[in-house]
């Protein structure tokens, strides 16, 4: 348990991966999405998701042309821990920002650029 935790708080360690957390709280989302709400580049946010699902707070399926990503919800250490964050999270005006992006972005506009 220990080691969990350990990769739990390097993981959240980041700005940007809370960002990712956060956003993921509202719906499902590819790299793309993310991409273009962070305006980071798709390998940075490849990365961060990378971290974040070796610490087992995001997965992952396939869904057509994409790779999406959702918080999980099988661990109840895991949805406890991020129902905390993101509960902490509602106040903070940047994040709020990145919640209302995600909740219009879309993939197959974006893909299409």
């Amino acid at each position: 348990m220990v080691k969990k935790i350990e990769k739990i708080n390097r993981a959240l360690g980041d700005k940007n991966r809370l960002r990712i957390i956060y956003m993921l709280g509202q719906k499902s989302m590819c790299v793309c999405e993310i991409t273009e709400i962070l305006r980071l580049s798709q390998s940075t946010v490849s990365g961060h998701l990378r971290v974040l699902k070796e610490a087992d707070l995001v997965e992952d399926s396939k869904d057509g042309l994409w790779v999406e990503y959702r918080l999980c919800q099988n661990d109840r250490f895991i949805k406890d821990i991020l129902d905390l964050i993101s509960g902490e999270l509602n106040c903070d005006p940047e994040m709020e920002k990145d919640r209302q992006l995600a909740a219009h972005v879309n993939r197959e506009t974006i893909c299409k650029k």
